[in-house]
């Protein structure tokens, strides 16, 4: 029996927020897919597997990672099972990603962005407006451009899976509404100072846009916020909403200047220690859930911006030609790394977003 995830996401998210359950505000999520295939009915030894995550119980992510455990017992038969960190509980993601390594944990779920460490041509998905709709990122993801790139964590101590989904990343702010490029820069005034990820083309793109880029490890962003020492960050509205940004951010901007995913990955020293047919079930629960999660993310997206509006945020809606203002601004960004994240691979997600965009 499958837990009954729209409850639980309504009470959890009441809890984390501060409200009454019965105010009960949760997207209509689908419920999670039936579990199928083999049940290994041979005891192959008994794992539990710790999964550690940057964001709250509320988030897709995090719902699509209970029912990826969800698969791993009832196909084993109980004998693995998973333990969900949430919340930065066990480090950042690039912390995580080192404690992979070490095999002092088992499981993440990072951006690509800090993963670039590992693969750097996976900088490729911090590029600004490469992926101008959900069904060409999508596209993108399941391509066998997007796979062959995590196969590249071969020999880093890492195992990687698959690509959920992160999701389009706004910007939002506590000093003034921003519309235009020139809102970011300040222009007279002074230029925003944004959080960004740990990246060095996210700091560009913020730098080519006239802000003042501070990188910083997201279980940081909160406290940076509401003492004044950021004036915003930039994160899809599902992570906003999560995390409760709203309670210390004003204005949010519809930018949808890029589209990262997440990349759900084990350790090599876990991974070793299965025997084959959990290694097998192991890589199909993880696919399985990136569905799921993939899924959750699309159906979460826009009820997230429009409870952050309800909860007191000013949101810009940017139109085509203000799209196309940031758009100009950020080219240099392409011209600087271009050459480094390799111009065959852009060319490459290039022409799979124009086929899916031209159909």
């Amino acid at each position: 029996m499958h837990t009954p995830w729209k409850l639980t996401l309504a009470m959890t998210g009441a809890a984390l927020i501060g409200m009454s359950p019965v105010f009960a505000a949760a997207p209509d999520l689908s419920d999670p897919p039936p579990i199928e295939g083999e049940v290994i009915t041979e005891d192959l030894g008994s794992h539990t597997i710790r999964v550690g995550l940057g964001l709250a119980e509320t988030s897709p992510l995090y719902i699509s990672t209970r029912y990826f455990g969800d698969i791993l017992s009832e196909r084993s038969e109980g004998r693995l099972s998973v333990n969900v960190f949430p919340n930065s509980q066990l480090g950042d993601d690039a912390q995580m990603m080192e404690m992979l390594q070490t095999g002092s944990l088992d499981m993440t779920i990072p951006s690509t962005s800090p993963a670039t460490t590992y693969v750097p041509e996976l900088a490729v998905f911090d590029l600004p407006f490469l992926l101008p709709t959900r069904e060409a990122a999508i596209a993108v993801l399941e391509s066998d451009v997007a796979l062959g790139l995590l196969d590249k964590f071969d020999g880093t101590g890492i195992k990687a899976f698959a690509y959920h989904e992160n999701g389009y990343r706004q910007l939002t702010n506590s000093v003034r509404p921003v519309e235009s490029p020139d809102d970011v820069a300040g222009l007279d005034v002074r230029g925003l100072t944004i959080r960004t990820m740990e990246n060095p083309v996210q700091l560009s793109i913020w730098e080519a846009l006239g802000a003042n880029p501070t990188p910083m490890a997201f279980g940081e962003v909160f406290s940076a916020m509401e003492q004044g020492v950021i004036d915003g960050q930039e994160n899809p509205w599902s992570t906003i909403l999560t995390s409760n940004f709203h309670e210390v951010q004003d204005y949010g901007a519809e930018t949808r200047h890029v589209y990262t995913p997440f990349i759900i990955m084990m350790s090599e020293r876990t991974w070793d220690r299965l025997d084959p047919a959990y290694q097998e079930l192991v890589r199909e629960a993880a696919q399985e859930a990136a569905a799921y999660e993939i899924q959750l993310a699309t159906e979460y997206d826009d009820w997230a911006r429009d409870q952050l509006e309800e909860r007191g945020m000013q949101i810009t809606r940017l139109d085509d030609d203000q799209i196309a203002a940031f758009q100009e601004a950020v080219q240099p960004v392409y011209d600087q790394w271009g050459p480094r994240i390799g111009e065959d691979l852009i060319a490459e997600i290039q022409g799979i977003v124009d086929s899916t965009t031209s159909e």
